[in-house]
């Protein structure tokens, strides 16, 4: 399912979906993944109360318990519209493109990867998988 409590320009929720069910699939992520794409300010309350962090953040990942598991769900991710619009802007893409990036890496996550301790594994695995999917190159 895909909440758009922030629009961004040119990307529809029918678009978003598809593209998450792409990834999914290319990640090799088996069940269903939520996204909500927020404000900012949603997005500082959710880094403050489920990672003790002050501050917004582009993206978030909630992987699914065992028993959602079992029921064919892998998670959810949370995205800032404003913040993917300001990186879009400095990245010289569109926001469409960089939501679709978030996304990714957001699955990444729920994958089981982490960037903060995999020695780049994660990064070369999202890099692998931008050209796959058409999206733009990191740095």
């Amino acid at each position: 399912m895909v909440i758009f409590q922030r629009r961004v320009l040119d990307l529809t929720e029918t678009a978003l979906t598809r593209f998450v069910t792409r990834v999914r699939r290319a990640a090799g992520v088996k069940g269903m993944v939520d996204v909500l794409v927020t404000s900012s300010a949603e997005m500082k309350a959710l880094n403050r109360r489920f990672r003790g962090k002050d501050k917004a953040t582009d993206v978030l990942s909630f992987p699914a318990t065992a028993d959602d598991i079992r029921k064919k769900f892998a998670g959810e991710i949370a995205i800032s519209a404003e913040i993917a619009a300001e990186n879009a802007r400095a990245l010289g893409h569109s926001p469409a493109q960089e939501v679709k990036i978030l996304v990714l890496h957001g699955v990444l996550h729920l994958y089981g990867y982490d960037h903060e301790t995999d020695n780049g594994q994660m990064a070369r695995r999202e890099n692998q998988l931008r050209a796959r999917l058409r999206l733009p190159a990191g740095l």
